[in-house]
Protein backbone atom coordinates (compact mmCIF):
# COMPACT_ATOMS: atom_id res chain seq x y z
CA UNK A 1 0.00 0.00 0.00
CA UNK A 2 1.39 3.51 -0.92
CA UNK A 3 -0.76 6.29 0.08
CA UNK A 4 0.53 8.98 -1.88
CA UNK A 5 -0.34 6.68 -4.74
CA UNK A 6 -3.47 6.47 -4.03
CA UNK A 7 -3.83 10.54 -3.72
CA UNK A 8 -2.76 10.23 -7.31
CA UNK A 9 -5.15 7.83 -8.07
CA UNK A 10 -7.79 9.96 -6.35
CA UNK A 11 -6.98 13.05 -8.06
CA UNK A 12 -7.50 10.86 -12.03
CA UNK A 13 -10.59 9.85 -10.30
CA UNK A 14 -11.79 13.61 -9.57
CA UNK A 15 -10.35 14.71 -13.20
CA UNK A 16 -12.62 12.04 -14.84
CA UNK A 17 -15.89 13.08 -12.49
CA UNK A 18 -15.04 17.01 -13.27
CA UNK A 19 -14.39 16.10 -16.73
CA UNK A 20 -17.71 14.10 -17.72
CA UNK A 21 -20.23 16.50 -18.35
CA UNK A 22 -18.04 18.68 -20.49
CA UNK A 23 -18.90 16.34 -23.60
CA UNK A 24 -22.26 16.69 -22.49
CA UNK A 25 -22.11 20.25 -23.72
CA UNK A 26 -21.79 19.40 -27.36
CA UNK A 27 -24.67 17.13 -27.71
CA UNK A 28 -27.10 18.91 -30.14
CA UNK A 29 -31.12 18.47 -30.40
CA UNK A 30 -31.21 16.13 -27.34
CA UNK A 31 -33.58 16.20 -24.42
CA UNK A 32 -31.87 16.17 -21.15
CA UNK A 33 -33.38 12.85 -20.56
CA UNK A 34 -32.33 11.65 -23.69
CA UNK A 35 -28.54 12.17 -23.43
CA UNK A 36 -28.33 11.88 -19.68
CA UNK A 37 -29.90 8.29 -20.15
CA UNK A 38 -28.06 7.44 -22.84
CA UNK A 39 -24.47 8.64 -21.08
CA UNK A 40 -25.90 6.91 -17.87
CA UNK A 41 -26.23 3.26 -19.73
CA UNK A 42 -22.40 3.68 -20.42
CA UNK A 43 -21.74 5.23 -16.86
CA UNK A 44 -24.13 2.14 -14.46
CA UNK A 45 -24.24 -0.58 -16.83
CA UNK A 46 -22.08 -1.05 -19.55
CA UNK A 47 -18.29 0.05 -18.39
CA UNK A 48 -18.65 -1.25 -15.32
CA UNK A 49 -19.45 -5.00 -16.01
CA UNK A 50 -17.19 -4.50 -19.31
CA UNK A 51 -13.84 -3.26 -16.86
CA UNK A 52 -14.85 -5.46 -13.84
CA UNK A 53 -15.38 -8.65 -16.67
CA UNK A 54 -11.78 -7.32 -18.11
CA UNK A 55 -10.06 -6.99 -14.52
CA UNK A 56 -11.01 -9.06 -12.03
CA UNK A 57 -11.22 -12.89 -11.56
CA UNK A 58 -14.47 -14.75 -12.20
CA UNK A 59 -16.64 -12.21 -11.89
CA UNK A 60 -20.01 -13.48 -12.27
CA UNK A 61 -18.82 -16.11 -9.47
CA UNK A 62 -17.80 -13.36 -6.93
CA UNK A 63 -21.33 -12.06 -7.54
CA UNK A 64 -23.26 -15.22 -7.54
CA UNK A 65 -21.32 -15.76 -3.86
CA UNK A 66 -22.24 -12.50 -2.62
CA UNK A 67 -24.84 -12.52 0.89
CA UNK A 68 -28.05 -11.37 -0.30
CA UNK A 69 -28.35 -8.88 2.16
CA UNK A 70 -24.68 -7.10 0.92
CA UNK A 71 -25.93 -7.23 -2.31
CA UNK A 72 -29.64 -5.53 -1.51
CA UNK A 73 -27.69 -3.19 0.88
CA UNK A 74 -25.43 -2.29 -2.32
CA UNK A 75 -28.43 -1.76 -4.53
CA UNK A 76 -30.27 0.32 -1.73
CA UNK A 77 -27.67 2.65 -1.08
CA UNK A 78 -27.16 2.82 -5.24
CA UNK A 79 -31.02 3.49 -5.53
CA UNK A 80 -30.87 6.37 -3.15
CA UNK A 81 -27.56 7.85 -4.35
CA UNK A 82 -29.05 7.93 -7.45
CA UNK A 83 -31.24 10.77 -6.69
CA UNK A 84 -28.23 12.51 -5.97
CA UNK A 85 -26.72 12.16 -9.38
CA UNK A 86 -30.13 12.62 -11.05
CA UNK A 87 -30.06 16.45 -10.03
CA UNK A 88 -26.37 16.44 -9.83
CA UNK A 89 -27.02 17.28 -13.43
CA UNK A 90 -29.71 19.34 -12.77
CA UNK A 91 -27.19 21.67 -10.62
CA UNK A 92 -25.09 22.05 -13.64
CA UNK A 93 -27.77 23.35 -15.66
CA UNK A 94 -28.78 25.68 -13.03
CA UNK A 95 -25.61 26.92 -11.20
CA UNK A 96 -22.22 26.03 -13.46
CA UNK A 97 -19.53 23.61 -12.87
CA UNK A 98 -17.71 25.73 -10.39
CA UNK A 99 -20.60 26.56 -7.73
CA UNK A 100 -22.62 23.26 -8.87
CA UNK A 101 -20.23 21.15 -7.33
CA UNK A 102 -18.43 22.89 -4.44
CA UNK A 103 -22.21 23.17 -2.85
CA UNK A 104 -23.09 19.34 -4.05
CA UNK A 105 -19.91 17.91 -3.13
CA UNK A 106 -19.04 19.77 0.05
CA UNK A 107 -22.33 18.26 1.52
CA UNK A 108 -21.71 14.66 0.31
CA UNK A 109 -17.57 15.01 1.69
CA UNK A 110 -19.10 15.06 4.97
CA UNK A 111 -21.90 12.70 5.02
CA UNK A 112 -19.76 10.37 3.25
CA UNK A 113 -16.74 10.59 5.25
CA UNK A 114 -17.91 10.74 8.30
CA UNK A 115 -20.81 8.67 8.54
CA UNK A 116 -19.37 4.75 8.03
CA UNK A 117 -16.35 5.31 10.75
CA UNK A 118 -19.07 6.48 13.32
CA UNK A 119 -21.87 3.92 11.96
CA UNK A 120 -18.99 1.04 12.30
CA UNK A 121 -18.15 2.54 15.55
CA UNK A 122 -14.18 3.51 14.78
CA UNK A 123 -14.85 6.85 14.66
CA UNK A 124 -13.39 7.99 18.17
CA UNK A 125 -10.69 4.91 17.95
CA UNK A 126 -9.59 5.87 14.65
CA UNK A 127 -9.95 9.40 13.71
CA UNK A 128 -9.47 10.91 17.26
CA UNK A 129 -7.63 8.22 19.10
CA UNK A 130 -4.36 7.86 16.53
CA UNK A 131 -1.89 10.90 15.14
CA UNK A 132 -2.75 9.75 11.95
CA UNK A 133 -5.94 9.95 12.43
CA UNK A 134 -6.12 13.35 13.65
CA UNK A 135 -4.09 14.72 10.78
CA UNK A 136 -6.86 12.94 8.52
CA UNK A 137 -9.47 14.85 10.04
CA UNK A 138 -7.28 17.82 9.72
CA UNK A 139 -7.43 17.30 6.20
CA UNK A 140 -11.02 17.16 6.35
CA UNK A 141 -11.44 20.36 7.88
CA UNK A 142 -9.26 22.26 5.20
CA UNK A 143 -11.26 20.40 2.47
CA UNK A 144 -14.44 21.90 3.98
CA UNK A 145 -12.39 24.97 4.61
CA UNK A 146 -11.49 25.12 0.72
CA UNK A 147 -15.02 23.97 -0.30
CA UNK A 148 -16.42 27.11 1.46
CA UNK A 149 -14.12 29.89 -0.12
CA UNK A 150 -15.00 28.32 -3.82
CA UNK A 151 -18.43 28.81 -2.61
CA UNK A 152 -18.54 31.97 -1.27
CA UNK A 153 -16.62 33.52 -4.29
CA UNK A 154 -19.21 31.34 -6.36
CA UNK A 155 -22.00 33.36 -4.45
CA UNK A 156 -19.97 36.51 -4.66
CA UNK A 157 -19.75 36.45 -8.84
CA UNK A 158 -23.39 35.93 -8.65
CA UNK A 159 -24.55 38.95 -6.66
CA UNK A 160 -22.17 40.93 -8.62
CA UNK A 161 -23.21 40.14 -12.07
CA UNK A 162 -25.98 41.12 -14.30
CA UNK A 163 -28.79 38.72 -15.30
CA UNK A 164 -27.65 38.74 -19.38
CA UNK A 165 -23.92 38.22 -18.15
CA UNK A 166 -25.13 35.50 -15.73
CA UNK A 167 -27.50 33.49 -19.07
CA UNK A 168 -24.04 34.01 -21.07
CA UNK A 169 -22.14 32.16 -18.66
CA UNK A 170 -24.56 29.39 -17.62
CA UNK A 171 -27.94 29.67 -20.13
CA UNK A 172 -30.47 28.20 -17.56
CA UNK A 173 -28.90 29.90 -14.51
CA UNK A 174 -30.79 30.02 -11.74
CA UNK A 175 -29.32 30.51 -8.11
CA UNK A 176 -32.26 29.71 -5.84
CA UNK A 177 -33.66 26.65 -8.21
CA UNK A 178 -29.93 25.68 -8.51
CA UNK A 179 -28.92 25.54 -4.32
CA UNK A 180 -31.86 23.71 -3.18
CA UNK A 181 -31.53 21.22 -6.17
CA UNK A 182 -27.56 21.33 -4.76
CA UNK A 183 -28.31 20.79 -1.23
CA UNK A 184 -30.37 17.82 -1.64
CA UNK A 185 -27.88 16.07 -4.56
CA UNK A 186 -25.26 16.36 -2.13
CA UNK A 187 -27.40 14.62 0.98
CA UNK A 188 -28.19 12.00 -1.41
CA UNK A 189 -24.83 11.86 -3.52
CA UNK A 190 -23.40 10.53 -0.07
CA UNK A 191 -24.86 7.43 -0.04
CA UNK A 192 -22.91 6.49 -3.09
CA UNK A 193 -20.04 6.15 0.24
CA UNK A 194 -22.80 4.06 2.30
CA UNK A 195 -23.08 1.77 -0.59
CA UNK A 196 -18.90 1.27 -0.93
CA UNK A 197 -18.62 0.33 2.86
CA UNK A 198 -21.75 -2.19 2.46
CA UNK A 199 -19.40 -4.05 -0.27
CA UNK A 200 -16.55 -5.08 1.93
CA UNK A 201 -17.78 -8.45 1.90
CA UNK A 202 -17.64 -8.61 -2.33
CA UNK A 203 -14.16 -7.18 -2.38
CA UNK A 204 -13.41 -10.11 0.59
CA UNK A 205 -14.27 -12.67 -2.18
CA UNK A 206 -12.77 -11.22 -4.80
CA UNK A 207 -9.68 -11.24 -3.45
CA UNK A 208 -10.10 -14.94 -2.96
CA UNK A 209 -11.14 -15.39 -6.03
CA UNK A 210 -7.85 -14.19 -7.30
CA UNK A 211 -8.03 -10.48 -8.30
CA UNK A 212 -5.06 -8.38 -7.62
CA UNK A 213 -5.28 -5.62 -5.12
CA UNK A 214 -5.83 -2.37 -7.05
CA UNK A 215 -9.43 -4.29 -9.06
CA UNK A 216 -11.13 -6.07 -5.69
CA UNK A 217 -13.45 -3.21 -5.60
CA UNK A 218 -15.06 -3.36 -9.03
CA UNK A 219 -17.13 -5.86 -8.29
CA UNK A 220 -18.86 -3.28 -5.95
CA UNK A 221 -19.52 -0.40 -8.63
CA UNK A 222 -21.51 -3.10 -10.60
CA UNK A 223 -24.38 -3.49 -7.46
CA UNK A 224 -23.92 0.17 -6.71
CA UNK A 225 -24.33 1.48 -9.92
CA UNK A 226 -27.26 -0.92 -11.00
CA UNK A 227 -29.29 0.56 -7.95
CA UNK A 228 -28.39 4.14 -9.71
CA UNK A 229 -29.61 2.88 -12.70
CA UNK A 230 -33.00 1.91 -12.02
CA UNK A 231 -33.42 5.41 -10.63
CA UNK A 232 -32.26 7.63 -12.84
CA UNK A 233 -33.74 5.01 -16.03
CA UNK A 234 -37.42 5.32 -13.75
CA UNK A 235 -37.42 9.06 -13.85
CA UNK A 236 -35.83 9.70 -17.26
CA UNK A 237 -38.89 7.38 -19.08
CA UNK A 238 -41.14 9.49 -16.86
CA UNK A 239 -40.13 12.56 -18.56
CA UNK A 240 -39.55 10.89 -22.23
CA UNK A 241 -43.29 10.10 -21.67
CA UNK A 242 -44.17 13.42 -20.92
CA UNK A 243 -41.98 15.03 -23.76
CA UNK A 244 -42.49 12.11 -25.99
CA UNK A 245 -39.24 12.65 -27.12
CA UNK A 246 -38.15 9.38 -27.23
CA UNK A 247 -37.73 9.99 -31.10
CA UNK A 248 -34.87 11.70 -30.61
CA UNK A 249 -32.94 8.40 -30.72
CA UNK A 250 -33.67 7.89 -34.00
CA UNK A 251 -33.31 11.11 -35.23
CA UNK A 252 -36.77 13.17 -35.12
CA UNK A 253 -36.16 16.77 -34.88
CA UNK A 254 -36.59 18.28 -31.28
CA UNK A 255 -39.14 20.47 -32.25
CA UNK A 256 -41.69 17.31 -33.88
CA UNK A 257 -41.54 15.37 -30.55
CA UNK A 258 -44.14 16.86 -28.57
CA UNK A 259 -42.97 19.50 -25.72
CA UNK A 260 -39.46 19.01 -25.87
CA UNK A 261 -37.25 20.70 -22.89
CA UNK A 262 -36.46 24.14 -22.39
CA UNK A 263 -33.33 25.26 -24.23
CA UNK A 264 -33.44 22.43 -27.20
CA UNK A 265 -33.46 23.82 -30.34
CA UNK A 266 -35.32 22.70 -32.87
CA UNK A 267 -33.57 20.44 -35.64
CA UNK A 268 -32.46 16.96 -36.21
CA UNK A 269 -29.75 16.01 -34.23
CA UNK A 270 -26.84 14.87 -35.49
CA UNK A 271 -27.16 11.14 -34.23
CA UNK A 272 -23.73 9.73 -34.50
CA UNK A 273 -21.80 12.52 -32.78
CA UNK A 274 -24.57 12.69 -29.78
CA UNK A 275 -23.79 8.65 -29.20
CA UNK A 276 -20.10 9.21 -29.34
CA UNK A 277 -20.04 11.80 -27.08
CA UNK A 278 -22.43 10.55 -25.02
CA UNK A 279 -20.23 7.45 -24.83
CA UNK A 280 -17.45 9.08 -23.76
CA UNK A 281 -19.28 11.08 -21.11
CA UNK A 282 -20.99 8.12 -19.15
CA UNK A 283 -17.73 6.46 -19.64
CA UNK A 284 -15.75 9.34 -17.92
CA UNK A 285 -18.18 9.38 -15.10
CA UNK A 286 -17.56 5.93 -14.57
CA UNK A 287 -13.71 6.16 -14.41
CA UNK A 288 -14.30 8.33 -11.68
CA UNK A 289 -14.80 5.22 -9.03
CA UNK A 290 -12.46 3.05 -11.60
CA UNK A 291 -9.73 5.20 -9.89
CA UNK A 292 -11.54 5.72 -6.81
CA UNK A 293 -11.44 2.03 -6.19
CA UNK A 294 -7.55 1.77 -7.50
CA UNK A 295 -6.75 5.11 -4.85
CA UNK A 296 -8.87 3.15 -1.83
CA UNK A 297 -7.01 0.28 -2.42
CA UNK A 298 -3.63 1.95 -1.22
CA UNK A 299 -5.17 4.36 1.61
CA UNK A 300 -4.69 1.39 4.16
CA UNK A 301 -7.05 1.78 7.80
CA UNK A 302 -8.08 4.89 7.20
CA UNK A 303 -9.28 4.07 3.74
CA UNK A 304 -12.74 5.69 4.06
CA UNK A 305 -11.19 9.65 3.68
CA UNK A 306 -10.71 8.32 -0.12
CA UNK A 307 -14.34 9.84 0.10
CA UNK A 308 -12.88 13.02 1.24
CA UNK A 309 -9.93 13.04 -1.26
CA UNK A 310 -12.62 12.18 -3.78
CA UNK A 311 -14.47 15.32 -3.35
CA UNK A 312 -11.98 17.61 -2.95
CA UNK A 313 -10.32 16.40 -6.09
CA UNK A 314 -13.41 16.66 -8.36
CA UNK A 315 -13.70 20.13 -6.81
CA UNK A 316 -10.40 21.00 -7.95
CA UNK A 317 -10.50 19.70 -11.62
CA UNK A 318 -14.11 21.02 -11.59
CA UNK A 319 -13.29 24.74 -10.70
CA UNK A 320 -10.71 24.66 -13.21
CA UNK A 321 -13.33 23.76 -15.94
CA UNK A 322 -15.32 26.40 -14.76
CA UNK A 323 -12.18 28.91 -15.70
CA UNK A 324 -11.79 26.93 -18.97
CA UNK A 325 -15.73 27.84 -19.40
CA UNK A 326 -15.13 31.17 -18.82
CA UNK A 327 -17.67 31.27 -15.86
CA UNK A 328 -15.24 33.38 -13.99
CA UNK A 329 -14.10 36.16 -16.76
CA UNK A 330 -16.61 38.62 -15.53
CA UNK A 331 -16.16 38.14 -11.81
CA UNK A 332 -13.78 41.24 -10.06
CA UNK A 333 -10.60 40.41 -9.40
CA UNK A 334 -11.09 40.26 -5.64
CA UNK A 335 -13.36 37.05 -6.29
CA UNK A 336 -11.04 35.03 -8.36
CA UNK A 337 -8.56 35.41 -6.24
CA UNK A 338 -10.42 34.17 -3.61
CA UNK A 339 -11.91 31.07 -5.26
CA UNK A 340 -7.76 30.28 -6.57
CA UNK A 341 -7.47 30.59 -2.48
CA UNK A 342 -10.02 27.72 -1.91
CA UNK A 343 -8.19 25.70 -4.85
CA UNK A 344 -5.02 26.08 -3.36
CA UNK A 345 -6.68 24.76 -0.22
CA UNK A 346 -8.18 21.67 -1.34
CA UNK A 347 -4.73 20.83 -2.87
CA UNK A 348 -3.80 21.10 0.58
CA UNK A 349 -6.07 18.75 1.80
CA UNK A 350 -4.81 16.29 -0.19
CA UNK A 351 -1.50 16.28 0.69
CA UNK A 352 -2.49 16.45 4.25
CA UNK A 353 -4.65 13.38 4.25
CA UNK A 354 -2.39 11.72 2.08
CA UNK A 355 0.49 12.17 4.47
CA UNK A 356 -1.88 11.22 7.10
CA UNK A 357 -2.81 7.57 5.82
CA UNK A 358 1.23 6.85 5.14
CA UNK A 359 1.77 7.44 9.27
CA UNK A 360 -1.46 4.75 9.45
CA UNK A 361 0.98 2.29 7.31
Amino acid sequence: MNPLVGVIYHWLGGFASATFYVPYRGIRQWSWEIFWLTGGLFSWLIAPWLFAGLMTEDLLGVIAATPDRTAMLCVLFGLLWGFGGLTYGLTMRYLGLSLGMAVVLGLSTVFGTLIPPIVEGDFASTLLGTASGRIVLLGLLVTLAGIITVAVAGARKDSSLSAEQKAAAIAEFNFRKGLAVAIFSGIMSSCFAFGLAAGEPVRVLSAQAGTGPLWVGLPVLCLVMFGGLVTNAVWCAHLIRRNRSAAQWVGASAGTTGTGTAGVLPGRPPLLRNYLLAALGGTLWYFQFFFYTMGESQMGALGFSSWTLHMASIIIFGTLWGFAFREWKDAAPGVRALVWTGVGLLVLATVIIGYGNSLAQ
